[in-house]
């Protein structure tokens, strides 16, 4: 691992796309991943399933100098008890940027604001799991607070590796017609309409896309990479709007496996440097964290 990014002469990695939970909520979505319920569709096992200390320290170990703990809520009530969570957990955990995440109903907004207050930095929304409309009237002042902040949201809005009736580009497309200054990432490229969700990042100053668990042998089996597609992925790396995302810990191989997958593709130690490392800073203000913020 370390001879992966110091070969780069970079300082680290910098993931975009990690989780941490409480507790009792980690144990119900690894049994969720145990079980390989309707959502996932095959076996899924956890390969990084230590303690939270452990998965803490198994980042630093692998050069994650700077990373989030996404969480998501998928029914209503939820979300301010996990931001008080992801919250408290990144103001006691070097490198972890302060996340949060919002759902359709009438708090949201104040979710969001009261998250923002707090210093959150970073938010995730999950359409398959969640299963809403991004375009709800009940989340559209809480996508405005965000466009207005310049803060992104991570973004699980792609169909894999099952589809929900609001995955897809045409629904967060209508999200981004309304907010055009949104800072969003598309999770997992936007597998597996990553031709959609490329032109939405063309279109939109501000839309990216992270990397999770592309190019893998597990996520080609079900959402493969249209080989027509590198030429634009290049581009969209270089013009820093690719970001290195994994879902750690919740995958069922190797970290190094995902930037072997990424380093396989060939298109060179530019993409590689800006993707693992500077587009963080570019689409991301303030990360990667100062070493300071690190501890």
């Amino acid at each position: 691992m370390t001879d992966f990014w110091t070969a780069l002469g970079l300082p680290g990695l910098a993931d975009v796309h990690t989780h941490f939970l409480p507790e009792r909520m980690q144990r119900r979505v690894w049994a969720h991943f145990d079980e390989a319920g309707p959502l996932i569709g095959r076996p899924w096992p956890i390969t990084y399933r230590g303690t939270e200390a452990e998965r803490v320290a198994e980042l630093d170990r692998l050069g994650v100098r700077t990373f989030s703990a996404l969480a998501y809520a998928h029914r209503p009530g939820m979300a301010a008890d996990l931001n008080a969570w992801t919250l408290d957990f990144a103001g006691r955990t070097p490198g972890c940027l302060p996340s949060a995440t919002f759902f359709p109903e009438p708090s949201a907004a104040g979710d969001v604001r009261a998250a923002l207050e707090r210093g959150a930095r970073i938010f995730k929304l999950h359409l398959q799991v969640g299963g809403f409309d991004p375009r709800d009237k009940l989340l559209d002042e809480a996508w405005g607070l965000l466009a207005d902040a310049g803060t992104p949201v991570v973004v699980h809005a792609g169909s894999g590796p099952v589809a929900s009736g609001f995955t897809g580009p045409g629904p967060i497309g209508g999200v981004l017609a309304r907010h055009p200054r949104l800072t969003m990432l598309t999770a997992h490229l936007g597998a597996p309409e990553y031709a959609g969700f490329f032109d939405l990042a063309e279109r939109y100053e501000n839309v990216g896309l992270d990397t999770t668990m592309a190019f893998t042998e597990f996520f080609t089996g079900f959402a493969p990479f249209p080989p027509a597609l590198l030429p634009r992925l290049r581009d969209l790396g270089l013009a820093g709007k690719v970001l290195l995302g994994s879902d750690f810990p919740n995958i069922p191989y190797p970290y190094a496996h995902q930037l072997d997958s990424l380093a396989g593709l060939g298109l060179g130690d530019e993409w590689l440097r800006a993707v693992c490392w500077h587009n963080a800073a570019r689409l991301l203000p303030g990360w990667p964290l100062s070493p300071n913020d690190r501890g």
